[in-house]
């Protein structure tokens, strides 16, 4: 299951009424020019402009004045239709421009020119500070004599001066290889190793037998040394590995590295207060994507903004969201919650696994041996709530809590009880946009099973665990998962439609077992009724294996029922069943740990990564780490301590995927806010937030010009525009939050 399947960011549609173009010439050859007069000798034709754009000849460039205003990219363009294309073909596709005044950015693309519009390659380089020379290589997915190729210019509130020359596309040019700078071969986790528990590292090398390792502190002393393991050929990465273990060192300190084969590691640490950081760092993200509110400068600097999605203009607004098109004949305000991601939708079967993991998080801080509640108490996380002597990271559920409340279709309507699926803009936006300055319509979709039982699980979940604290709201809460319970179970297969992705993804699932399950569990767990035991009882996800490779996430959510029927006291018949089956997915996910060389308890089947992948290894680890508080048994806990090596840096590209950790990290994750790669005036997303990660299916046109044919691992790369890869999302992060939580309590 893909957190998306359409084409994002597909949005030429937009441009098509308007343009117009020359016949092309026959197909193209090898090394064949497929762009007609790109020099500009003597005239701009056959290049057309959108209306509000007047291009002309200016010292043999062509030169198109752009009017402000605009809101996307597409708002203003120069392009050339009807370019032919091949299937397979290699293409350099280069351009000389730039801006005045300089810094403007624009949308460079090669898609369809008709309907669906489909985005073959795009790239938004900066005009006259990444330079003023382009040139990249894609290759064509598709056979069309009706390419497109446009340079997008719109989306900046004052007017410009665009200036373009030689234009080319030249076909049957061979493809660059893709080389990403992997640093040293002696991969680590780049934060830290905490002082009594596992320490290991993987060695890149051509080597067949042992090698010699030094660790050695911050002054180049060496500490601990012993001899690498030879583990052969590594199928996630394609590369011939070794293993060292160097956890009999057990000291703390700063600035330690690790040699083998001539090859000195990134820096790392030995000790446990970067995952004190970390477990804050990782919930306070979700601070900076609250919709509805004006983000505090003071609170997170560099980050303060002001509130989206208010009405107020050019927001259209949340607060009197209507339908599509025939869906409904009413509005409801959905102001608050969370950006779902790297746009500006708010989706509630997102939303709900999110806010349940974090919920789960701090319950497991609650019951746990080795939980630590107060480090996310009141106070922890700089929050406007912080001080209301309420938990910090239940503020920060409940403004997600209070959107998906509002989701809920009213009494007296048909499928009154029932939640809409999502609400976000008609059609997709560009980058970089705030979220203040979208000026799109809103409008919500139809309700669907699952989102129903994702407001049932999480507002049941709600109810028990916000009671000591604001009574009030926790009957609210239990009152909203009832009825979604009752509307789900007279609607038990309202599934959102998988062509519903225009403007957001569609996050489309055909089946709602699970999400059954897990509404019930939730609903047991806070109200003890027999009802719901009954169904836990009878439902197959109760007895099913439902710890696969993929780990769980917003499709596959049987494991959050399973996770908190196994932890939360309950006096469900039983229970001990669903324990032990908790401990035998831990045991499969430790021996997939054991077997893969760079340490993680994730091996996909056929080596095919999963769209958000990073956040999957973290499942995985959650489900060890529950093994742990459930038997107390050291292994388990090793195995949830080790996964997070190959989050902060243990990995084919040795690189952190986590914002702000390790020497070298992701930062350019996909984002139309944390957008400083395109907009300097714009921040990086903030420290702890996750990247997406490996993703085999490379679905967006950037990652598919670098990475064609990429093993594993490999298939990620740190540049926002590649959302197939690299985006950031609430789930994701939430994952995060409660391995790092984890890892953070057995220091």
């Amino acid at each position: 299951m893909k957190r998306r399947r359409t084409v994002l960011l597909a949005l030429t549609a937009l441009l098509g009424a308007a343009l117009t173009g020359l016949p092309a010439g026959p197909a193209a050859a090898d090394e064949v020019e497929q762009l007609k007069n790109g020099t500009f000798d003597t005239t701009t034709d056959p290049w057309w402009t959108t209306p509000n754009v007047t291009a002309g000849l200016s010292g043999g460039q062509l030169c198109a004045d752009v009017p402000g205003g605009t809101a996307n990219r597409w708002d203003a363009a120069v392009g050339q239709n009807d370019v032919t294309l091949v299937k397979g073909e290699s293409y350099k596709f280069s351009f000389k421009a730039s801006g005045s005044p300089a810094g403007h950015v624009v949308r460079a693309i090669v898609g369809l020119q008709v309907s669906p519009y489909d985005t073959y390659f795009e790239v938004s380089p900066q005009l006259s500070v990444s330079g003023d020379t382009y040139a990249y290589t894609f290759t064509s997915p598709v056979d069309t004599t009706q390419a497109q190729v446009a340079l997008q210019a719109g989306g900046s509130a004052d007017a410009w001066r665009l200036c373009m020359d030689d234009a080319s596309l030249l076909g049957g040019v061979p493809p660059e290889v893709y080389h990403p700078d992997t640093g040293p071969r002696v991969r680590v986790n780049q934060v830290a190793y905490l002082p009594s528990g596992p320490k290991n590292a993987t060695l890149v090398t051509d080597a067949t037998t042992r090698l010699p390792w030094q660790l050695r502190n911050a002054g180049g002393t060496t500490v601990a040394h012993g001899w690498t393991v030879p583990r052969g050929t590594d199928a996630s990465s394609g590369q011939n590995v070794h293993s060292i273990d160097f956890g009999g060192f057990r000291k703390a300190g700063k600035g330690f590295t690790l040699v083998a084969d001539g090859e000195t590691s990134r820096p790392f640490d030995i000790g446990r207060s970067a995952y004190e950081r970390l477990r804050l760092d990782a919930v306070k993200y979700y601070y900076t994507q609250r919709s509805g509110i004006a983000i505090r400068d003071d609170l997170r600097p560099g980050y303060g903004r002001a509130a989206g999605h208010l009405n107020v203009a050019p927001n259209q607004g949340d607060a009197n969201v209507p339908c599509q098109p025939g869906v409904c004949d009413y509005t409801l305000d959905v102001t608050g919650g969370w950006y779902d991601a790297g746009d500006h939708g708010k989706y509630v079967v997102n939303g709900g696994i999110a806010t349940w993991e974090l919920l789960s998080t701090y319950e497991r801080e609650r019951l746990a041996r080795t939980g630590q509640a107060a480090r996310l108490g009141d106070g922890t996380l700089a929050i406007p709530e912080s001080g209301n002597k309420v938990p910090d990271i239940l503020d920060e559920a409940r403004w997600e809590l209070d959107f998906l409340l509002k989701m809920q279709v009213p009494d007296g309507r048909p499928l009154a009880g029932m939640a809409h699926h999502k609400v976000h803009d008609a059609q997709w936006t560009g980058l970089p946009l705030l979220p203040s300055e979208d000026p799109q319509k809103r409008e919500l979709h139809p309700p669907s099973t699952q989102a129903t039982l994702n407001l049932a699980a999480t507002a049941a979940q709600a109810a028990r665990l916000y009671r000591p604290y604001d009574r009030a709201f926790a009957a609210k809460a239990l009152t909203a998962a009832r009825k979604a319970w009752s509307a789900a179970l007279a609607h038990p297969a309202m599934y959102a439609s998988a062509s519903d992705a225009t403007g957001g993804g569609a996050y489309d699932d055909t089946n709602a077992t699970d999400e059954f399950y897990w509404a019930a569990a939730e609903l047991y767990l806070t109200t003890g009724e027999k009802q719901f035991a009954d169904y836990v009882l009878n439902s197959p996800q109760n007895t099913a294996d439902i710890f696969g490779p993929n780990g769980f996430d917003w499709g596959r959510t049987a494991a959050a029922g399973r996770l908190d029927l196994a932890t939360v006291p309950s006096k469900l018949p039983g229970r001990d069943k669903i324990r032990r089956s908790v401990v035998e997915g831990a045991d499969r996910y430790l021996a997939t740990l054991a077997a893969q060389p760079y340490g993680m308890p994730y091996a996909p089947v056929d080596n095919l990564y999963d769209w958000g992948s990073s956040h999957q290894v973290l499942n995985n680890g959650v489900v060890l780490a529950t093994a742990y508080d459930i038997t107390g048994a050291s292994k388990y806990r090793d195995g949830a301590v080790e996964t997070m090596d190959y989050i902060l840096g243990r990995n084919a590209l040795n690189i952190s995927y986590v914002t702000g950790y390790g020497e070298v990290n992701s930062h350019n994750q996909h984002s139309r806010w944390y957008a400083h790669e395109l907009d300097p005036n714009l921040p990086n997303p903030p420290s702890g937030t996750l990247a997406g990660g490996a993703n085999s299916s490379i679905q967006d046109p950037y990652a598919q010009s670098k990475l064609q044919g990429c093993v594993g691992q490999f298939c990620y790369i740190d540049d926002i525009q590649s959302w197939s890869t690299n985006e950031t999302a609430i789930n994701w992060n939430a994952a995060l939050a409660r391995l790092s939580s984890f890892v953070a309590d057995q220091g």
